[in-house]
């Protein structure tokens, strides 16, 4: 069943000088509870239809919708991570969890609950009360993915979210995602600049051309999800397959997509 959808969509950025169009055309669906990669080079415009779905920005032209409404204002069951996790270094882990369902109006205790329940799935249940300070860069990342998880979405949209992390703790953060997915069953769609990263989390992969940007091709990828995918044949030829496509549009020999 469809639960997001961009149909037909166009937007554009006035500046002084010039006009730039960002997305012309964009149409691609998401089924609830799929999990959808979606790469490209960069400035095709994928940070911009991660904004549209998250309801911050409005298409110049055609819809995005969810469950079959408009799309119009932010909701309260879509969670946005961008790259910069946003950690305040003056509160502690359980708080910065907290941070989302506080400003959405939750009460103290309700937060706290609700965050350290996200903190025990994302591996960091015992540095509730360490400060960001404290803790290294991939945890630090994880503090920022439980504040998404703790808002409980229906609806997790992703930025890059890994992109400063080396490949060890990246393939870990990886996992993570992963079994949160499997746990929580809702639908996710991951801006990435890496082929490996794009075939291991997602379901399909949509490949967006060079600005303005639109969907080349969506590559289905069924075996995502199984266990030791990576060492698996179908992975190497799914991540083969993205990079015949990426050659194809002049991505690679760019050095637009990243392959750590």
């Amino acid at each position: 069943m469809t639960f997001l959808a961009f149909d037909d969509i166009g937007l554009r950025y006035e500046g002084q000088d010039r006009v730039v169009q960002a997305l012309e055309g964009l149409s691609f669906t998401v089924d609830a509870g799929e999990p959808i990669a979606v790469i490209g080079p960069s400035g095709c415009g994928k940070s911009s239809m991660l904004l549209l779905a998250a309801g911050l920005l409005v298409p110049g032209r055609g819809t995005v919708s969810i469950d079959g409404l408009p799309l119009t204002a932010p909701r309260r069951e879509t969670s946005l991570i961008l790259q910069e996790h946003g950690l305040l270094p003056w509160k502690t882990t359980e708080d910065n969890a907290a941070l989302g369902l506080r400003i959405r109006g939750a009460d103290r205790r309700e937060s706290r609950e609700r965050a350290r329940e996200a903190l025990a799935l994302v591996g960091l249940g015992e540095f509730a009360r360490s400060y960001p300070g404290e803790l290294s860069g991939g945890m630090r990342q994880r503090v920022g993915l439980a504040r998404a998880v703790a808002l409980d979405a229906d609806l997790l949209l992703m930025d890059e979210p890994l992109s400063a992390l080396d490949a060890l703790r990246r393939e870990d953060l990886q996992d993570v995602l992963l079994d949160l997915w499997r746990r929580r069953g809702h639908a996710q769609v991951l801006v990435t600049h890496s082929i490996e990263e794009a075939v291991f989390l997602g379901k399909r992969v949509v490949v967006m051309s060079p600005s303005p940007g639109r969907v080349k091709a969506i590559v289905e990828n069924p075996g995502m999800g199984e266990a030791d995918y990576r060492s698996a044949p179908e992975f190497h030829e799914r991540c083969a397959e993205l990079r015949r496509i990426l050659a194809a549009e002049g991505a690679l020999h760019a050095g637009a997509v990243v392959h750590p």
